[in-house]
C-alpha cells in the first residue's frame, strides 16, 4: 500500500518499530511490511526515527507540493549499482542509440492515445468517423516521428518536439469532445490549470512523475541526466522523458473519473484568478484511483505483473542498456 499524508497537522512516528500515524482524529498504527511508499504533503510531518524506519525497510518517502508534484525524497542507499549505470548513462545520452530510444517512447505515446481513442464507446457515427480520423492524423505522426534521422539529438529534437506536439493537441481535442460539459478542456493547459479537467490531469502526472522517478532511482539511473530533455537545471529531466511512455495511464483514469461525473464541487477550489485546484477530498479520490489503477495487473510483453511493477521492470531493463556503455 501507499501510505499518504496530506492532511493539515499528521504526523507520523515510530513506535516498537512500526508506524503511528497520528492525526486530528486519533492514531493509526502501521506495519512497515505492509507499506510500498511514503507520500508527504504540506502540512504533515515525519520524525527522523520514522524515516529511519523507512529506510530500513527499503520504503521510498516522498514529499510533494500542493499539486501532487515531487519535490524531495529519502530512499535506502541500497538501490542500484549506481556507479556503473550512471557511467554508461552518461556515455548513452550522447550516443546514436539514445536517439532511436527516444524515437521508440514517443512513438509508443502516440500508439497508447491511438488505443485510448479507440476505447471511446460512442452511438453517433459521425463521432465515431472523427475518431477514426484522428487516430489515422496521429498515425501519419508516428511514420514521420519514425523517419526522423540525425547523429546526435539536436538533429531530430525539432521535429520530434514538433510531431508529438501535434499529435497530443488531435488527441486532447478528440477526447475533450466525449467529456461531460463541466469538465471539458480550452487545450492542454498546465500550472495554474484553468479547467477542472487540466487540474485533474495535472495532479495525476505529478503522482506518476513520482513513481516514475522512484523506479528509475532504485534502478540506480540518474534522473537528472535527460536525453531529450536536457536544458531544465537542476530537474529530474530523464522522468521527463520517461513519462511519455507511460502517461496514458494517468489520461485513463483522469479520463474516467471525468465520465462518469466523479469530482463534484466539493473536491475542488477556483481561486480569484481562475484557477483550479484540487481540496482534500478530490485528491482522496484521485490518489486512491490512481493507486487502484496502477495497481492493476496487466500483461506487457508475456510478463503479467502490476502496472507499477511494469514501471519498475522498464527501469531496470534501461538500467541494463546503459551498463553496454559502461
Amino acid at each position: 500500500m501507499e501510505l499518504v499524508l496530506n492532511t493539515y497537522g499528521t504526523s507520523l512516528i515510530k513506535d516498537n518499530d512500526t508506524f503511528l500515524v497520528v492525526h486530528k482524529d486519533g492514531k493509526q498504527r502501521i506495519h512497515p511490511s505492509g507499506i510500498k511508499s511514503i507520500v508527504i504533503s504540506r502540512g504533515a510531518q515525519i520524525t527522523s526515527d520514522a524515516a529511519l524506519l523507512a529506510i530500513e525497510h527499503e520504503i521510498e518517502v516522498l514529499f510533494v507540493d500542493k499539486t501532487g508534484n515531487p519535490k524531495g525524497r529519502i530512499w535506502s542507499h541500497k538501490y542500484g549499482s549506481v556507479s556503473t549505470i550512471r557511467k554508461g548513462q552518461i556515455e548513452f545520452t550522447f550516443s546514436k542509440k539514445a536517439l532511436g530510444w527516444i524515437k521508440s517512447v514517443v512513438m509508443q505515446k502516440m500508439e497508447n492515445q491511438q488505443a485510448l481513442l479507440l476505447s471511446m464507446h460512442t452511438e453517433s457515427e459521425t463521432l465515431a468517423g472523427q475518431v477514426k480520423t484522428a487516430i489515422a492524423r496521429i498515425e501519419d505522426y508516428r511514420t514521420k516521428t519514425s523517419c526522423l534521422e540525425g547523429e546526435v539529438m539536436p538533429d531530430i529534437a525539432a521535429g520530434l518536439r514538433g510531431w508529438e506536439g501535434a499529435a497530443s493537441r488531435i488527441y486532447f481535442e478528440m477526447v475533450n469532445r466525449f467529456l461531460p460539459e463541466a469538465y471539458k478542456m480550452a487545450g492542454r493547459r498546465q500550472h495554474p490549470a484553468t479547467d477542472l479537467c487540466n487540474c485533474l490531469l495535472n495532479y495525476a502526472y505529478g503522482i506518476l512523475y513520482g513513481k516514475i522517478e522512484g523506479s528509475l532511482i532504485k534502478a540506480g539511473i540518474d534522473p537528472y541526466v535527460g536525453v531529450f530533455h536536457r536544458d531544465d537545471y537542476n530537474r529530474p529531466v530523464l522522468v521527463f522523458d520517461v513519462i511519455e511512455r507511460f502517461r496514458v495511464w494517468a489520461d485513463y483514469v483522469v479520463f474516467s473519473l471525468a465520465m462518469q461525473e466523479v469530482i463534484n464541487e466539493d473536491c475542488y477550489s477556483i481561486r480569484d484568478d481562475g484557477s483550479f485546484w484540487l481540496e482534500g477530498l478530490g485528491k482522496r479520490i484521485l490518489i486512491q484511483s490512481m493507486n487502484d489503477y496502477l495497481d492493476e495487473v496487466v500483461k506487457e510483453k508475456g510478463i503479467s505483473r502490476s502496472r507499477l511493477s511494469h514501471i519498475d521492470l522498464f527501469a531496470q531493463d534501461l538500467a541494463q542498456e546503459f551498463k553496454k556503455f559502461a
